[in-house]
């Protein structure tokens, strides 16, 4: 069972169990408050119970700060007081965190050892009523409402570690048994054509473009970074000016139809396309060709993520036509309605339910079928569209968002007459992820600009590598297909060689 983060998190154990031991292996300092640290700031040392009083004040005041701000905070203190537990677990409760006691299960003749080995040790009849406490704790803790974990003090750090970090949020998981059939993933067949294949995948997507004096090199070092790791493939985000999500105004983004074809001529195996082009910036017939292009340059590696456009700003400065949300979602439709047909077998012309065209010569044709991804995840249309023109939809969200999504995803296919397993469900992945806690923190602190600290690190899931790829299965395991992983402090290659772990290979 794995500790919820970000969380209160109080540690129980008699002197000499190992608590500020196990803190150390599984916290960064800043997030573990010690009533024995705090003695010996503000006393003569740890065992000065005459600045106890002062150290309480402090600890009482640290605890506060970091629930209040959503932050997780680890008390090492015995944990056998019952008054002060209610005390913590309010605060803790009200701030809408989870109240975990760690329970530091050690022999008390272990415990007795340690302490005899201190400079001060704790006199052995205090430490024997420590002692005595610990056989009723579990229960009472358990009465009170806490999550309880139970670990040896004697263990490795490893016994028990906190679900991600430095504060990602708590992700219910679901029954595999439950979930839908496993969605199918958009691959390459042993022809280099694209084509479905079964497994789960993940692949880049590159939003962010720090590439100095040589952007063709830099580009370069990321795809072949990026093949090398085993990630499935690289989607560029599709903007005339850089977000405010990712960037400043002024950081380079360049136009991805052209960028992905510079990429298309390096010897990887990637799937290429973008996520998502809006189909307001261009008419559908020459998303269409562009597609159809690089697939065929890339000997059928190609996919097109299609949406409906949301950002008006980009729209006014290059002077291109920015309709209402019903509009858009109309051009939508209508490009995905014509991007099949200018895909499909022969040149006769074509009368559908939104579109006519006199004739669908469009040469060179995709090397196979051209997957569409239809982005985004409004359940009454674009979900709909997905349903009726895509070979996959892409929305963002934690795993209940994601579920939901499905299942609505899903109503729609049957409605439509449409076999679930044709529409894959990918899900867009703006996440943290560090080496190691302190690495984590550190770039939630860097990255979070104004926003709070917590707020920041849960909405990119905050975490290293290995709380990241679980959070992945558990989205697999939900039926989604192809996780497209994008990191918000991408600087160069290294950066994927951090995460290469992520990759499926």
């Amino acid at each position: 069972m794995r500790i919820p983060d970000p969380a209160l998190v109080v540690l129980v154990g008699a002197a000499g169990s190992g608590k500020s031991t196990w803190a150390a292996g599984h916290y960064r300092p800043a997030e573990v408050v010690s009533s024995d640290a705090l003695r010996a700031l503000l006393g003569s040392g740890p065992a000065d119970l005459d600045a106890s009083d002062d150290a309480f004040r402090i600890l009482d005041q640290v605890v506060t700060g970091r629930t209040q701000r959503g932050l997780t905070v680890v008390v090492d203190t015995l944990g056998l007081d019952a008054e002060r537990r209610a005390g913590w677990a309010a605060l803790a409760r009200r701030a809408g965190l989870p109240v975990v006691a760690v329970v530091i299960d050690t022999p008390a003749a272990a415990c007795r050892a340690r302490n005899a080995a201190r400079d001060r040790p704790v006199p052995a009849s205090v430490l024997g009523s420590q002692l005595q406490r610990m056989r009723d704790v579990r229960g009472e803790l358990e009465a009170e409402g806490w999550e309880v974990h139970v670990v040896s003090g004697e263990a490795s750090a490893a016994a028990s570690a906190p679900t991600s970090s430095p504060m990602s949020s708590t992700v219910s998981r679901t029954d595999p048994s439950s979930s839908t059939d496993p969605a199918r993933a958009v691959r390459l067949d042993s022809a280099g054509v694209a084509a479905r294949s079964d497994g789960p995948q993940v692949m880049l997507q590159v939003s962010r473009f720090p590439w100095g004096e040589d952007p063709l090199d830099w580009l370069r070092g990321i795809a072949l970074a990026a093949d090398e790791a085993g990630f499935a493939g690289l989607a560029l985000m599709d903007h005339l000016i850089q977000i405010p999500q990712v960037g400043r105004a002024w950081d380079p983004i360049p136009e991805p139809w052209v960028t992905l074809g510079a990429l298309a001529a390096l010897p990887t195996d990637l799937m290429l396309g973008t996520l998502c082009t809006p189909a307001t910036y261009r008419p559908a017939g020459v998303i269409a060709k562009a597609a159809a292009t690089l697939d065929v340059l890339s000997g059928g590696r190609a996919f097109c993520g299609l949406g409906a456009g949301w950002w008006e700003r980009e729209h006014a400065a290059f002077g291109v036509d920015f309709p209402a949300t019903a509009g858009r979602l109309d051009g939508l439709e209508v490009a995905a309605e014509t991007v099949r047909a200018l895909w499909a077998p022969g040149t006769k012309a074509y009368h559908g339910e939104r579109v006519s065209l006199p004739e669908t010569t469009c040469y060179p044709r995709p090397a196979g079928r051209l997957p569409l991804v239809i982005g985004g995840g409004g359940e009454r249309r674009t979900l709909r569209i997905a349903a009726r023109w895509g070979d996959a939809c892409n929305v963002q969200g934690d795993l209940e968002i994601v579920t939901h999504k499905t299942e609505v995803l899903r109503r729609h296919c049957d409605e439509l007459g449409r076999p679930h397993e044709e529409v894959e469900v990918t899900v867009l992945d703006v996440a943290v992820v560090g080496s190691d806690r302190d690495d984590t923190w550190t770039r939630v602190e860097r990255l979070r600009g104004r926003t709070k600290a917590a707020s920041y690190a849960a909405r990119h899931h905050a975490a290293e590598v290995a709380a990241h790829r679980e959070r992945h299965d558990r989205l697999f395991e939900a039926g989604v297909g192809t996780v497209f992983l994008a990191l918000p402090d991408l600087t160069g290659a290294d950066d994927i060689e951090r995460i290469a772990a992520l990759a499926r290979r």
